[in-house]
């Protein structure tokens, strides 16, 4: 399983960086990041510092705009990825950003089988379903990867999953049990993945003994 950073914030990402395989970033955590104003050189340094998939989403609405802004994108670094919407014009943008002009594209905001079905036949690279977000509502958001995984695999379909919104580890070890390609997490939860109170315990004794 890959596991992805979802930041924006170029301290966390230096910190996180031999860690994590990729990074995903959205509209609100650039804002969060303080630079709104100067968007293409913020991806442009997280390129510089990560290796794998830095998804970064687009922020216009219709198939045409979505289209220049891609395409504009995409020309920043090879390791951009392009975030869409699961919308009409983002799937209709998804299909041709990949066939007509070899973009990986990941398309983001899916809360349901059939729209990550419709992504699949639109040759995305990813599917990001937003687990977190689901559960808000009282509904099983794991539910929803197994579903996906299942489809995916009984139609080998090559669209990668990304769980999303995620909230604890948790979430990241239940989607890993079921087959989920990728994660991305918070630089909170990413942390509290490397910590547990009983190796802290055991280290003290280890000290302790030694001294």
């Amino acid at each position: 399983m890959e596991i992805f950073l979802d930041s924006a914030d170029l301290n966390e990402i230096k910190e996180l960086k031999e860690l994590i395989d990729g990074i995903t970033t959205n509209p609100s955590l650039v804002a969060k990041s303080g630079h709104k104003n100067k968007y293409k050189d913020l991806i442009s340094e997280i390129c510089s510092i990560i290796d794998g998939p830095v998804s970064v989403e687009v922020v216009a609405d219709s198939h045409e705009e979505m289209m220049k802004e891609g395409l504009d994108l995409a020309k920043i670094a090879k390791n951009i990825v392009i975030k869409l919407p699961l919308t009409y014009n983002g799937l209709i943008s998804c299909k041709k950003l990949s066939t007509e002009h070899n973009i990986n594209v990941n398309m983001t905001l899916c809360f349901s089988p059939v729209q990550a079905l419709l992504a699949a036949k639109a040759t995305a690279c990813f599917i990001s379903p937003f687990i977190g977000r689901l559960d808000d509502i009282s509904y099983d958001g794991l539910s929803l990867v197994e579903d996906i995984c299942t489809m995916y695999s009984n139609y080998m379909f090559d669209t990668k999953v990304i769980v999303a919104s995620v909230r604890s580890p948790t979430h990241i070890i239940k989607a890993a049990k079921l087959g989920a390609e990728a994660v991305t997490a918070p630089a909170k939860v990413l942390r509290q993945l490397m910590h547990h109170p009983l190796t802290d315990h055991g280290l003290a004794v280890f000290e302790k003994d030694w001294l």
